[in-house]
C-alpha cells in the first residue's frame, strides 16, 4: 500500500472509493453536502453510499469520528483500521477496477493523522499468502489536503510495515518457520533494516552453557538457534537497552503434553520473538541516536527419546539450578538462559523480556491488555507512556514476596511451575530469577498477540502486539 499527498477534487474521480472524515454535527460544504446533511457523524459509524456527481457515480464513504474533543489516538486507529476492511469489502462486491481511496475533509492534528494512517495500513492486511485466490486490496491511499503530512506519512508506514512483519512471521505455519528459517528471515531483515545479527547455532549454545534452553530443544530435529540484534545508534553511550523475545516457533507441550485443540495454534508461541523484531526493524530503520540489543532463543518444544522430562533437574547459563515440574512451562526456561546472556554477554543496562508465557494472563486480562511484571517503577513509568503513544494497553500486576515463594524448588533452586493462582505474576517472577539487580520489565502478551477476530486495525490472527510499544520504548527512554 502506498500512502500520497495529493490535492485531487471529488468529481474528478471515478475509479477510487471516496472518504469523507466528519466530527459530529459536522457537514460538507462541497458537492456532497446533502449526503452529509443526513449523516450524524457518530464514532466509528461508516456508511457506504453511491453518489451521483457530475454525471457518474462514485463509492463514497461517509466516516464518523464523534465528538472531537473525546478523540483520541486509538480510537483513530481503529476507525482507520474499520474504514480500510469497508474499503476491501467494497472492492470485491464492485466490478469496477478499484484500486485507490481518496480522503477528503481531513481536520485532524499531525499525531491523529499519523495514527489514522496506521489504522488504516493495519486494517488493511490480510495473510492469504497460500490461498491460490488473493483478495483485492487497496493499492494506493491518497490524502487530499493543503496540509504537509509527510514526516506523519513514513511514520505511520514504518510503524505499520514493522508491525506487520511481525504478524507475518507469527501467522507462518510451523514448517515454513523454525529455529533455522526464523534465523534466516532476521539476517534479511538486519540487511534491509541496518542492524547487526549474529546467529549462534547448537555448538556455540552448548559453550555458552545454556542448558536450559538447550533442554526445551533437546527433543526436536529442528536445531536450536540463538539470535542476536544489535543497532547500537549511541556507541558513546553506555547505556543499552536490551530486548528478549520467546522464539518457541513450535510447541506442543512436550511430554506434558497440550491436547490437540490447545496445539493447532501453537506457531504463534514465537509472538515475543516476532515483536522484538518488528521493533529492531523500526528502531533502526528510525536512526534513534540508542543502543539496543536484541536476543531470542529460537526452538521448538518436541517429544523425542532426547526430550527432557518431568522430574529433571536443570542448571542453567547462571548456575541455578531448576526441578521440571512440567515440560509445557518451557518458555520461561529458554527466557531464563536468554535474559541472563543478553544482561552478561551484551552488558545491557535494561531489559525487556516479551513473550507469549501464560494462559494465565489471559484469564487476567483477556486478550484487551497485556500484563507486566516489573522491578523498577521509574523503568516502567517509561514503557507506560510508550503504550500510551502505541495504543497497546498494558497493567502492572502486584510482586508481593509471597508469590516468589511459590517457584522456590524442593529439590532444586527453582521450580518451572508453581500452582494455578496467581500464574502470570509467577511465571513472570521466574524470568526475575535471573536478572540481578538491573531494571526489568516483563510483558506476557499470551491474550494480545492474537486476535479471534477481525475488528478496527486488528485481522484474526497475529496482531504484532508490542512492536511500537517496544519502539517508542526505545526512542523515549
Amino acid at each position: 500500500m502506498n500512502i500520497n499527498l495529493l490535492n485531487n477534487k471529488i468529481e474528478d474521480l471515478k475509479d477510487s472509493i471516496i472518504a469523507v472524515t466528519l466530527f459530529e454535527g459536522e457537514t460538507v460544504s462541497n458537492n456532497l453536502k446533502e449526503l452529509s446533511d443526513e449523516f450524524e457523524g457518530k464514532y466509528n459509524e461508516i456508511e457506504n453510499i453511491k453518489a451521483f456527481i457530475d454525471g457518474k457515480f462514485i463509492n463514497v464513504c461517509l466516516v464518523g469520528l464523534g465528538v472531537k474533543e473525546k478523540l483520541d489516538s486509538e480510537k483513530l486507529r481503529v476507525v482507520g483500521g474499520n474504514l480500510a476492511k469497508k474499503a476491501r469489502l467494497i472492492i470485491k462486491k464492485s466490478k469496477a477496477e478499484i484500486k485507490d481511496l481518496d480522503i477528503f475533509n481531513l481536520k485532524l492534528e499531525k499525531e491523529e493523522t499519523q495514527a489514522l494512517i496506521e489504522g488504516i495500513i493495519l486494517g488493511n492486511y490480510k495473510f492469504d499468502k497460500y490461498k491460490t485466490e488473493k483478495e483485492k486490496e487497496i493499492h494506493n491511499v491518497n490524502i487530499n489536503t493543503e496540509i504537509d503530512f509527510t514526516k506523519e506519512i513514513e511514520k505511520a508506514e514504518l510503524l505499520a510495515k514493522s508491525t506487520i512483519i511481525a504478524r507475518n512471521l507469527v501467522n507462518e505455519p510451523s514448517n515454513i518457520i523454525y529455529p533455522e528459517t526464523l534465523a534466516n528471515e532476521v539476517v534479511s531483515l538486519g540487511e534491509e533494516y541496518g542492524f547487526d545479527v549474529e546467529i549462534y547455532e547448537e555448538d556455540k549454545i552448548k559453550d555458552l552453557q545454556m542448558n536450559a534452553f538447550l533442554a526445551v530443544a533437546s527433543g526436536s530435529t529442528n536445531k536450536p538457534r540463538f539470535i542476536v540484534m544489535r543497532y547500537l545508534g549511541d556507541k558513546e553511550n553506555k547505556e543499552i537497552l536490551g530486548l528478549v523475545g520467546k522464539g518457541l516457533t513450535y510447541d506442543s507441550g512436550g511430554y506434558s503434553i497440550k491436547p490437540n485443540s490447545s496445539m493447532l495454534d501453537m506457531k504463534t508461541d514465537m509472538g515475543g520473538a516476532a515483536s522484538v523484531i518488528g521493533a529492531m526493524c523500526a528502531i533502526s530503520c528510525s536512526k534513534l541516536n540508542k543502543n539496543v540489543v536484541a536476543v531470542i532463543a529460537a526452538c521448538e518444544n518436541s517429544i523425542s527419546g532426547n526430550a527432557y522430562k518431568p522430574g529433571d533437574i536443570i542448571t542453567s547459563m547462571s548456575k541455578k539450578t531448576i526441578e521440571i515440574l512440567n515440560t509445557d512451562a518451557e518458555g520461561r526456561l529458554t527466557l531464563a538462559d536468554a535474559i541472563y546472556y543478553v544482561i552478561n554477554n551484551e552488558k545491557v543496562t535494561k531489559v525487556v523480556d516479551i513473550a507469549t508465557l501464560t494462559g494465565a494472563a489471559v484469564v487476567a486480562l483477556g486478550s484487551i491488555a497485556t500484563p507486566i511484571v516489573t522491578n523498577d517503577n521509574e523503568f516502567f513509568d517509561i514503557l507506560e507512556n510508550a503504550s500510551k503513544l502505541s495504543g497497546e494497553k498494558i497493567w502492572k500486576m502486584p510482586v508481593f514476596d509471597e508469590y516468589k515463594k511459590i517457584i522456590k524448588g524442593s529439590e532444586a533452586d527453582l521450580r518451572n511451575s508453581g500452582s494455578r493462582e496467581g500464574g502470570c505474576i509467577t511465571a513472570g517472577l521466574f524470568v526475575g530469577e535471573f536478572v540481578n539487580d538491573i531494571p526489568w520489565i516483563h510483558m506476557d502478551i499470551a491474550g494480545t498477540s492474537v486476535s479471534s477476530k477481525s475488528d478496527g486495525y486488528k485481522e484474526k490472527g497475529a496482531t504484532g502486539e508490542g512492536v511500537r510499544t517496544l519502539f517508542y520504548l526505545a526512542q523515549n527512554i
